[in-house]
């Protein structure tokens, strides 16, 4: 059990049967009646948002997580076979529980796997990859990095805006949060 008084974000509670993690809180006192604790907080399953007012002091269940550096060794279909790193043990992911992650995600990447229980509730990749740029317009002489940005396709498939002088068969580094090109390897 965790106290309201205790949020911060990224704390995770269980609430309604779910797992929700606390993305803003504010602690209010007003003039007049007892304080409360105002919060943001997002569904790690679903990822839908709400906003819920818990009063000082009252106690929720704290959810539980593990989370396990897992492997990613290949692809079958729609799903992913990851290796645990340190039983050696396969897990099957489907798409879905991996979300929107899985445009970066890339054979022989680790990653962190966060598990509630039984339940894989997200994949975390790490801040930045390095991949190689598939497909883009041909830089021209005389490109310069301030002079704006292309679509470039990567070797897992996302798109990312680079800037016009990078080329296909370039390493480059993307932020995985953001989606952004950070520079070139």
């Amino acid at each position: 059990m965790i106290s309201s008084n205790d949020f911060r974000p990224g704390v995770t509670i269980v609430l309604d049967g779910g797992v929700w993690r606390v993305v803003e809180f504010l602690h209010v006192k007003p003039g007049k009646g007892s304080a409360f604790v105002r919060t943001k907080l997002k569904n790690v399953q679903s990822g839908s948002v709400v906003e819920k007012t818990f009063r000082a002091g009252e106690t929720v269940p704290q959810a539980n997580l593990e989370k396990s550096t897992m492997q990613h060794t290949y692809k079958e279909g729609e799903q992913f076979v990851f290796m645990d790193m340190e039983s050696y043990e396969e897990a099957t992911l489907r798409r879905e529980q991996i979300g929107d992650r899985v445009k970066y995600l890339k054979e022989g990447m680790e990653v962190n796997v966060v598990r509630w229980g039984e339940a894989v509730l997200e994949v975390e990749l790490p801040n930045s990859v390095v991949l190689e740029v598939t497909q883009t317009d041909p830089g021209v002489k005389g490109d310069t990095a301030t002079g704006g940005s292309k679509p470039a396709i990567v070797e897992t498939g996302a798109q990312v805006m680079v800037p016009l002088f990078i080329s296909i068969g370039e390493r480059i580094k993307v932020d995985t949060r953001t989606d952004t090109y950070m520079g070139r390897e």
